[in-house]
């Protein structure tokens, strides 16, 4: 039994698609379907059930892929450790930004982090927020920059900041004259938003259903500066959380009249190993928001004579 075999039936039940897999790990599919038939034979049980047009673990299978699972995140955790220990000028972080948070919050927390640890490597990988949970719970990332509600309890959490959800309609729409928005005053608008996997989307298709309105999604992109370039030339509204939204030429941002607040902050898997590298990324963000606590109280006290 190799590694490479157990890394192939990993990714072939998680994607329950072998071309899929093969496209994920970089090799071509016959060698993915070759490794897992000799490990059908080498184990004597058949772990996929091929009789169906998705594949599907069989029960033998997916006991198997606990252990698996298991297995392969010990040897992950076993090499961060080690490298540890031989004390390396060089390690990686893989975190996860959603298109918002990429755009506006990660530039300043990277440039800064880059300055202080510059024998450190972050790679990015912008995806929807509910994928980035996914993808953390699977140990593919090593954080993700995310929105915490309803975050799994299998993932440690940092508040960073806490957001408002805010309507953005263009300054020439009767809207714009309103001082909130409810969801029955933009039943029958045109809407611009994110596409599927994202938290707010999510939340804001949620409540629209609670209250018995279809929303009329006319487009749906992911660049957030697409979106208010949308809105300011009056194709439809949008919903953005305030801390992109403001400041906006030709865009009116309005809270909702029933409010939705979120936090943001950092994410990682509790019972992964943290390597130095990244845990001098978690001190790093800790530091960043006693800062920001401690500027914003020297701000909000009196002058002194």
């Amino acid at each position: 039994m190799e590694l490479r075999q157990l890394e192939y039936f990993q990714m072939a039940s998680r994607l329950r698609n072998i071309t899929r897999a093969a496209e994920r790990l970089r090799v071509s599919q016959p060698n993915i379907t070759v490794a897992i038939k000799k490990l059908e034979a080498e184990l004597g049980i058949q772990l996929f059930d091929r009789s169906q047009k998705q594949l599907a673990l069989t029960p033998e299978g997916a006991v198997f892929l606990n252990r698996v699972e298991l297995a392969l995140r010990n040897i992950q955790d076993a090499v961060l450790e080690v490298n540890d220990y031989k004390q390396l000028q060089k390690g990686t972080i893989k975190i996860g930004v959603p298109p918002m948070m990429g755009a506006y919050l990660f530039p300043r927390i990277f440039s800064s982090f880059q300055r202080r640890y510059s024998h450190l490597d972050i790679f990015m990988h912008e995806e929807a927020s509910m994928s980035i949970r996914e993808q953390l719970e699977r140990d593919e990332l090593d954080f993700g920059i995310i929105i915490l509600s309803g975050a799994s309890n299998r993932l440690q959490l940092l508040p960073m900041s806490k957001n408002q959800i805010v309507c953005c309609v263009p300054e020439s729409s009767p809207l714009a004259k309103k001082k909130a928005i409810t969801m029955d005053d933009v039943a029958d608008t045109k809407i611009v938003m994110l596409k599927e996997g994202s938290f707010l989307r999510q939340t804001i298709l949620g409540r629209m259903k609670a209250e018995g309105i279809t929303p009329n999604i006319v487009l749906e992109s992911n660049q957030i500066n697409t979106l208010k370039g949308l809105v300011s030339n009056g194709v439809g509204i949008t919903f953005l959380l305030d801390m992109v939204a403001d400041e906006t030429p030709g865009l009116k941002t309005l809270p909702l009249a029933d409010p939705i607040f979120v936090d943001v902050g950092l994410a990682w898997k509790k019972d992964r190993y943290i390597s130095k590298a990244a845990q001098s990324f978690i001190d790093f963000c800790k530091d960043l928001l006693k800062k920001d606590h401690s500027n914003k109280a020297d701000a909000a006290s009196p002058a002194q004579e």
